[in-house]
């Protein structure tokens, strides 16, 4: 496998596939393609890769539901394509766990920035927390191992997913303020919104279920997290 690691470029455009292609395979990744979503399940059935990047509007099987399909199993780095203004479009992926979207058209070069940066939250080794564990009820925080479980059971997160719990139950018994979470865990990327940060929010609660009601809103503020 190249150095980068494998990516999977999804669009139903020829074009778009081999632009990315080119610009991936310059920065040594292994690239494969697929024409839609169906296609793209089907490979991630198959094979690990460590980024995907996908189109929202193709046949057969749209983006988002394909991505509701491979984050079943799996917490791959994912990135959607969405055309200028669909805010619906970046709201849903990240409540389907997305790490990322890009409006059409774009730039290449910003996509592959794009890329790295969300590929670097996967291979963080300079944890503060190094060692520590975190235990309450059944729920499980691995910091050094970036794993969570409840009752033993895994449970899959993005890389952003698990960057916001983290922060979150590092800083437990702390008001954290919007502004301040928003800062620190989108600190390296272009800044996210209120709205961005509820979504992940919202589905932070889903995956911990029982879990969730350690996440409290704090009116106005922001949120805590109680363990």
């Amino acid at each position: 496998m190249s150095g980068a690691g494998r990516m999977l470029i999804v669009d139903d455009e020829r074009l778009v596939r081999e632009v990315i292609g080119k610009y991936a395979m310059n920065e040594g990744y292994e690239v494969y393609t697929a024409q839609d979503g169906v296609e793209a399940v089907n490979l991630c059935k198959k094979r690990h890769f460590n980024v995907i990047i996908m189109d929202i509007r193709m046949p057969r099987m749209d983006g988002f539901t394909a991505c509701r399909e491979i984050r079943k199993d799996s917490g791959t780095a994912l990135i959607l394509l969405t055309a200028l203004g669909e805010e619906y479009d970046r709201i849903h992926g990240f409540e389907l766990g997305v790490d990322d979207y890009i409006v059409k058209p774009f730039s290449p070069k910003e996509l592959m920035l794009r890329v790295r940066a969300i590929l670097r939250r996967y291979d963080r080794t300079d944890d503060p927390a190094s060692g520590e564990c975190f235990e309450h009820g059944g729920l499980n925080v691995d910091f050094t191992a970036r794993k969570v479980s409840i009752e033993g059971q895994p449970v899959v997160m993005t890389p952003r997913e698990y960057d916001l719990l983290f922060y979150l139950v590092r800083n437990r018994g702390v008001a954290l303020t919007r502004d301040r979470l928003i800062r620190d865990v989108w600190n390296e990327e272009l800044p996210a919104d209120d709205r961005t940060l509820d979504t992940h929010i919202k589905r932070l609660r889903r995956l911990l279920g029982e879990h969730s009601r350690s996440i409290v809103t704090l009116r106005k503020v922001g949120y805590r997290f109680d363990g």
